[in-house]
């Protein structure tokens, strides 16, 4: 499974919380953990102390792993730390490709209003652009995360990036000894209510069993006999939403593609809305571009 997990330190990373998710996922899977702060090169940060040239976010970089690091120490982690400087989405992601990094860390922020419909986070920046896949988690006060995960929700839809999200989402149960939860959403968000309607919705389903069924039995095949399907109908984000909180279900594998142009502006892809709204961990996984 995952061997070499990058954990970016930024202004988010303050909640202690995810850190420790982060280093209890690492022990269960013995992977390695990179500690990384990056100094963001769009702010002005270079002043004089004392008569000496200082970067005070590289300063503030170093502070902030050496206290992610305690926090990993006390797990009986060894974590490496590095300072960088760049645009912080762009290096992070950048930095997980050039020294192959096989799962990027970062906690994101729930929100409400017109922020959940602009371009967000730095968080989110790296779920679009990342083709390694990113574990985000909400970090909201008097919410706990829950380790080791008891059940694993896939969502599928057939495309490339949900293929891609099967196989890992089965590979993280086999690995954690998990339970698998296989939704697909027949999205009737934009559909009337007329016969054409019905007769679209109508294959969907009956395209929308055949995938978890198939899920199922690649489950199977792995060993994995804790296996539960579902088909709705719905809206996507909502409907996967909505099924984590009904199941108990401890994190959710999603897929997701890489984006330019007004659609990294405006509201996002399913997969994002999930990371904003689900209440237990998303790994997003890109699929073949």
């Amino acid at each position: 499974m995952y061997q070499n997990v990058l954990l970016p330190v930024t202004a988010e990373t303050s909640d202690t919380r995810f850190l420790y998710h982060v280093g209890e996922l690492a022990t269960a899977l013995d992977a390695e953990v990179t500690l990384l702060a990056v100094a963001d090169t769009n702010r002005d940060s270079v002043t004089l102390v004392d008569g000496d040239v200082v970067d005070a976010l590289e300063a503030e970089g170093e502070r902030a792993l050496a206290d992610a690091e305690g926090v990993l120490e006390s797990l009986g982690l060894d974590p490496d730390t590095d300072v960088v400087q760049g645009t912080p989405a762009r290096t992070i992601v950048d930095y997980a490709e050039r020294y192959e990094h096989d799962l990027v860390a970062m906690p994101t922020h729930a929100r409400t209003g017109l922020r959940r419909y602009l371009l967000g986070s730095v968080t989110e920046k790296v779920v679009r652009l990342s083709p390694v896949p990113v574990l985000t988690a909400r970090t909201v006060e008097d919410e706990e995360l829950s380790f080791p995960y008891e059940r694993v929700l896939v969502a599928v839809d057939g495309s490339a990036p949900s293929r891609r999200a099967s196989e890992q989402a089965l590979s993280l149960a086999s690995a954690l000894d998990a339970g698998v939860d296989v939704l697909s959403v027949v999205d009737t968000g934009g559909l009337g209510p007329d016969v054409r309607a019905e007769l679209v919705t109508e294959r969907a389903r009956v395209d929308a069993q055949d995938l978890v069924r198939g899920v199922e039995t690649d489950a199977e095949e792995r060993g994995i006999s804790d296996v539960r399907t579902e088909v709705v109908e719905g809206v996507p984000a909502d409907a996967i939403a909505s099924y984590v909180d009904d199941h108990a279900v401890d994190a959710v594998v999603i897929g997701t593609t890489g984006r330019t142009g007004m659609d990294r502006v405006l509201l996002g892809s399913v997969a994002e809305k999930t990371v904003r709204s689900a209440s237990v961990p998303v790994l997003t996984v890109r699929g073949d571009d």
